[in-house]
């Protein structure tokens, strides 16, 4: 018989159900709650810790992020908070040696940003509470079972009494040492670095310009890298993340570490004091300057490893728990939140009733491709720098900002359909937003991020004349039928064509924004009648081109088929 963490045999106690359990507080186990709970599904969140911790762990925001949170209505919080980054400046053996600019097209709506996790947290939090759903603090998963129907799961919550949970999904959001990875019996290959970090959240009084961050060397006579100072703005009056290596007397790299363990994340029992900081930043700072005002700081590992499976049956594990690797470029927390967008959307209409059978499936064949990549540029970045990036400045920026994540391959995604995209987005790319689009009513222009806030799957369809229109409308028509309503519909226009034109089905209403700018068919790179299935995490489901003609009405409900469930 299975033993509970506080000691005895599990008691019988009642069954409590749920549709999913999530097991983590961090931001990506957040960020599937919420969105779960937006979508109207009942979820329970626990987590082991008995409060949020106040450090300035993972910092960077990714424009893609801020755009998922966007599509969730909770970005203007994030907005209020954060400070911009603006690049970094790069130091050797004492001299400047360049910066770099974060520069993106004046089309994506974010910037990148920097925002203590615990802000993060609190914002996502927040959100999760205007939907009724609390955190369950002290509460930890110590083992489960999973069945055709649902998962069993054994918690033990702050007063030490042992519980069952029956969820019909279980997510595992607990991080590098995860008990939901362990327990489905998961590899996770890969290794460790051997070099430890301090990390610390301090102000300094320099005069370098604010929103940059600093990335200083030195080099031993061999040309080795032996000393390194890396600052990340946060928000207030120059106030930084700094890392830098450990001194000796603070390391305790464990030689006789088993083979298979996770060195990875804050090291708890040897905080480095303000001392400690003020040494490397006597050394290596751009500038003479003084550390002061330390509100916490610690001894961190890297590693990097990779999960073999995203899912075994109805459990999934998402963020950590499935990917880690080096902080460069502040790729971690923005993947396992994008993990979480991903798969929480396809719950929700699987729990609906709405989905295609398998589509879960899609998420290991989405998201660990994403993973790999990720883990392994990460490691090519902090091994050799970000110089050894193969892409152009401008393509390094999007990878960096996330904004070419792309799914190609997946099987929810139809094969563009007719017509050239030139640079607009292909099937399974990011669907960008679009300034410039005018409504009747509405006085200022609108952007197509708007359009899309708040929404599931939204068929996008463009009409270049009134006949296009009528086209377009008789396609979200149709669009609706197929999915019972599960699918939400509007039509782009030329400029010159009015709203009224073209006529319609009875039955379906479907607004329509014109083209004010003629950006919507720059950046989509539309030349007729076209339509786009624009999902919940707003990635081009499907191109489909033209909208009339043999094979028109095969081609979306092809598209539309992949993810719902048709009559």
């Amino acid at each position: 018989m299975e033993a509970g963490r506080k000691g005895g045999p599990w008691r019988e106690t009642p069954v409590v159900d749920t549709d999913v359990l999530i097991v983590g507080a961090g931001p990506v186990g957040l960020t599937a709650a919420a969105e779960l709970r937006r979508q109207g599904v009942a979820c329970r969140v626990i987590d082991r810790l008995p409060a949020r911790l106040p450090y300035a762990k993972a910092v960077g925001v990714q424009p893609r992020t801020l755009e998922i949170w966007d599509r969730m209505g909770m970005v203007r919080a994030a907005l209020e908070v954060a400070v911009p980054l603006r690049g970094q400046l790069m130091y050797a053996d004492g001299a400047e040696r360049g910066r770099i600019e974060l520069r993106l097209p004046p089309e994506v709506p974010y910037l990148f940003a920097a925002l203590p996790q615990y802000e993060t947290e609190r914002i996502i939090e927040e959100q999760l509470a205007r939907f009724g759903t609390g955190i369950e603090r002290d509460t930890e998963l110590v083992g489960f079972t999973q069945d055709e129907d649902g998962v069993v799961s054994r918690i033990v919550v702050a007063s030490g009494a042992e519980q069952e949970v029956r969820s019909r999904f279980l997510v595992g959001c607990d991080g590098a040492h995860s008990t939901v990875r362990k327990g489905l019996g998961l590899s996770f290959e890969g290794g460790a670095f051997p070099e430890e970090y301090m990390l610390a959240d301090v102000e300094v009084d320099w005069s370098l310009p604010a929103g940059y961050g600093v990335r200083a060397l030195h080099h031993d006579e061999e040309g080795r890298v032996d000393d390194v100072l890396v600052c990340i703005p946060l928000p207030g009056d120059r106030r930084y993340r700094v890392s830098m290596l450990v001194p000796p007397e603070l390391s305790a790299v464990r030689e006789d570490a088993p083979r298979d363990s996770v060195a990875h994340g804050l090291e708890g029992g040897r905080a480095p004091g303000l001392g400690h900081i003020q040494a490397v930043l006597d050394r290596l700072s751009p500038q003479p300057t003084t550390a002061s005002a330390m509100r916490w700081s610690s001894v961190f590992r890297i590693s990097h490893r990779l999960v073999d499976r995203y899912s075994v049956g109805r459990v999934f594990v998402a963020g950590d728990a499935a990917h880690i690797h080096p902080p460069t470029g502040a790729q971690g927390m923005n993947t396992g939140i994008q993990d979480a967008y991903n798969l929480a959307w396809k719950l929700a209409l699987v729990l609906e009733g709405g989905a295609r059978p398998r589509l879960l499936d899609s998420y290991h064949a989405e998201r660990r491709p994403v993973g790999e990549e990720v883990v392994g540029r990460t490691v090519e970045h902090a091994t050799e720098g970000f110089r050894a990036a193969r892409d152009d400045m401008t393509t390094m920026m999007l990878r960096e900002a996330q904004l070419l994540v792309a799914y190609p391959d997946s099987p929810l995604v139809a094969a563009d359909g007719g017509g050239d995209p030139g640079d607009g987005p292909r099937a399974g790319e990011r669907a960008p937003d679009c300034p410039g689009l005018a409504a009747g009513v509405a006085a200022a222009p609108l952007r197509l991020y708007d359009l899309l806030r708040d929404r599931g799957h939204v068929l996008v369809l463009y009409a270049d004349s009134a006949d296009a229109l009528l086209s377009c409308r008789e396609a979200a028509a149709a669009g609706q039928r197929l999915t019972g309503g599960n699918l939400t519909a509007f039509v782009v226009t030329r400029d010159d064509v009015t709203p009224e034109a073209g006529g319609g089905p009875a039955e379906v209403r479907v607004p329509v924004f014109r083209d004010g700018a003629a950006e919507f068919r720059r950046l989509y790179g539309v030349g007729g009648p076209t339509a786009f299935l624009i999902r919940p995490d707003g990635h081009v489901g499907a191109r489909v081109s033209p909208l009339t003609g043999p094979g028109a009405a095969a081609a979306l409900s092809d598209a539309l088929g992949r993810v719902f469930r048709l009559p």
